[in-house]
């Protein structure tokens, strides 16, 4: 998407560009050679823009579907004064320039007849099937008379259910938002901004975790201009100004061509001029701008193996700056993205970014999800009639963020909830992939914490987790994980057990935070109690803070403490617990996990093993640690061992010492 087509009156610029000017396109398709009042040749450019990705296309139902569409919405202009039926004209050839199959922009054509007309689903099934009723019905719009305020975040849930049975709908939704966005300008402003807000918080965030950067960055762009004029205004000056001198990139380009030529490789150099945002962010990230940070270079190769070559070459050719240097096509992007990144000095010191992929790499990375046609047409290789085992049809394309997005949205009934956790969660835009014990994986979002590891795989099991180990090593709940790091989770074996307010702290993702908070609703005397301990545990602090420690732990999803503890951690000294007095005082240590109550269950296992507490010092937890420190009687020193383990079996105590 070109940072021009956001701003019209920026010189055209120079530079040839692989990325798809839909804008453009859109202009002619709507306007042809004639009049805007006639359109005979608007679904024609349509259908020619199918081709071109889909030779063999059946345009037939594009016809009948158009016919349908531009009867139904006869009489109706839009805000514009255009005519409606220009709006799913533009939205249908958006989504055919971008490679959609034929389903798809037969339910386009029809997205706003049954929300602004008198069609019914109904109809559309049967003239068109079930698929298209299906993509149709999830970008139809709720109607405020029935659900007031809540009209447009139910909306928006409605549409995400959908997408998560199939990803055509929101590929729809956006081509009709980003049209829409072309169009706002006709608006008042402050539902200009309105609008702009919900595409910033929510329509670009999926577009972007849907791959389709086409659609996102022009309506980064659109959003840009509307939410922040003067940095807009002030960015469109500077691309101005270096359109007008001497492209640095030009020259760097011939150089790469000239390098691989003499390589042997085929490929093809292109100068991929940045949009309006990612100029900006480039102005703000290093102050002055450079004469090269105005766009980036392009080379498009054959086959993946070619992408390495290319790389070989330039860092033999060329000075590398490592530190740019990043392999996404070997580790792809959650978001379908594939390509090599690496930067080079060119002549005279210039720096260029240089971006190396295939040409299938690209379309994909352009158009993201849409590239990949039809994810429900039947496998050619697979037998005739076969079905999936379960009976549904398995979606391929869709990802490990949309389904915890849907598994958490069934948690949240309040509009308001679900409408604020959405808009947190999308603004998570990076994900992690952490291992179970068992060998399988979970995908959480950067900067998620065991909380989270817990609730992902045990669901509201997880109210009763302890504590955890992330690569071998004890962890409290509260730790951030990595990207591949190994995470094992502890259960305490009393099932009735819940959570800590300070999960709530440590929790990213909404799944865990619904729940918690959830728990807490539910349990509204154990949150008084927890409240209450809490009191009493900082009244006992008279001490530093804890310390993380390492040590043991027990195995992904069994109890803890174990059933039969090791021998005590301590031994017999010339001190307060040696010989067979009658009575001793000895001073234990003993290393938790946070929970509710307990300091009273700690309390109450040093009382079964018949010692008084002389002084106790509790620490102020430290992320969700606590080292307890005892002075206590005994009217026998031979009942130590014993109390080091009733103090050891205590759930969340991983270490009982002597001081």
């Amino acid at each position: 998407m070109s940072a021009e087509a956001a701003s019209p009156g920026v010189p055209v610029r120079k530079r040839s560009r692989p990325r798809i000017d839909l804008r453009r396109l859109g202009r002619v398709a709507l306007l042809g050679p004639v009049s805007r009042g006639r359109l005979p040749d608007a679904i024609g450019h349509v259908a020619e823009a199918h081709r071109a990705h889909h030779p063999d296309a059946d345009l037939s139902v594009l016809s009948r579907a158009y016919v349908l569409a531009e009867t139904s919405h006869r009489g109706q202009m839009r805000k514009s004064g255009e005519p409606f039926i220009t709006h799913p004209l533009a939205v249908t050839l958006i989504l055919a320039e971008l490679g959609a199959e034929t389903t798809t922009l037969t339910a386009s054509l029809l997205h706003d007849t049954v929300e602004d007309t008198a069609v019914t689903l109904d109809q559309v099934r049967e003239e068109f099937g079930e698929e298209v009723s299906y993509l149709v019905d999830g970008v139809t719009k709720l109607e405020k008379v029935d659900y007031g305020a809540a009209a447009e975040p139910e909306t928006f849930r409605k549409m995400l259910v959908a997408t998560g049975n199939d990803v055509r709908v929101m590929s729809i939704k956006l081509a009709d938002r980003l049209h829409n966005m072309r169009t706002l300008g006709v608006m008042r402003p402050e539902k200009q901004v309105r609008i702009a807000k919900v595409t910033r918080d929510v329509l670009i965030p999926l577009a972007e975790r849907l791959g389709v950067q086409a659609l996102k960055t022009e309506l980064e762009d659109l959003v840009f201009a509307i939410l922040c004029p003067e940095e807009h205004a002030h960015t469109q000056t500077l691309i101005a100004e270096s359109e007008s001198g001497q492209d640095p990139l030009a020259t760097i380009a011939e150089n790469v061509r000239t390098t691989l030529r003499e390589a042997g490789i085929a490929a093809e150099v292109l100068i991929r001029p940045r949009h309006f945002v990612s100029v900006h962010r480039v102005r703000t990230k290093r102050g002055e701008l450079r004469g090269t940070d105005f766009g980036r270079l392009l080379v498009l190769v054959g086959e993946d193996a070619d992408c390495y070559a290319v790389l070989g070459e330039l860092h033999t050719c060329f000075t590398p700056v490592i530190s740019e240097f990043k392999d996404f096509v070997a580790a792809p992007k959650f978001n379908l993205y594939q390509s090599l990144h690496t930067a080079v000095v060119g002549p005279g010191g210039a720096v260029a970014e240089v971006l190396i992929r295939t040409h299938r790499m690209h379309k994909v990375a352009e158009a993201g999800v849409v590239a990949l046609g039809n994810p429900y047409a039947p496998d050619p290789a697979a037998p005739a009639g076969e079905e999936p085992a379960d009976g549904e049809r398995a979606d391929p394309t869709r990802p490990g963020w949309l389904s915890r997005l849907l598994d958490w949205q069934e948690s949240a009934p309040d509009p308001d909830t679900f409408w604020s956790t959405l808009r947190a969660d999308l603004a998570e835009d990076r994900e992690i992939t952490v291992f179970r014990t068992d060998g399988r994986t979970l995908v959480l979002p950067a900067g998620a914490s065991c909380v989270d590891a817990a609730y992902a795989q045990y669901g509201d099991g997880a109210h009763r987790c302890i504590g955890a180990r992330v690569n071998g090593r004890l962890a409290t709940l509260a730790t951030a994980l990595g990207d591949g790091d190994t995470v094992q989770l502890l259960l305490a074996r009393d099932t009735a057990s819940g959570p800590s307010r300070e999960w709530l702290d440590h929790a990213r993702t909404p799944a865990a935070r619904i729940a918690i908070a959830g728990w807490f609703d539910a349990h509204p005397e154990d949150a008084a109690s927890q409240d209450a301990e809490d009191a009493r545990n900082a009244a006992y602090a008279d001490g530093p803070a804890g310390t993380e420690a390492g040590g043991d732990g027990g195995p992904d999803g069994l109890d803890w403490p174990p059933a039969h503890p090791g021998p005590a951690v301590f031994a017999g000294s010339a001190g307060e617990a040696d010989g067979a007095a009658p009575a001793c005082l000895v001073t234990l240590v003993a290393e938790s996990f946070g929970r509710p109550r307990l300091l009273a269950d700690l309390t109450e296992a040093i009382a079964t093993a018949d010692a008084a507490i002389v002084s106790a010092t509790v620490e102020p937890p430290s992320e969700q640690r606590v080292r307890h420190t005892y002075t206590l009687q005994l009217t026998d020193a031979d009942g130590l061992p014993a109390l080091v383990r009733a103090m050891r079996d205590v759930a969340g105590v991983y270490d009982v010492s002597r001081a």
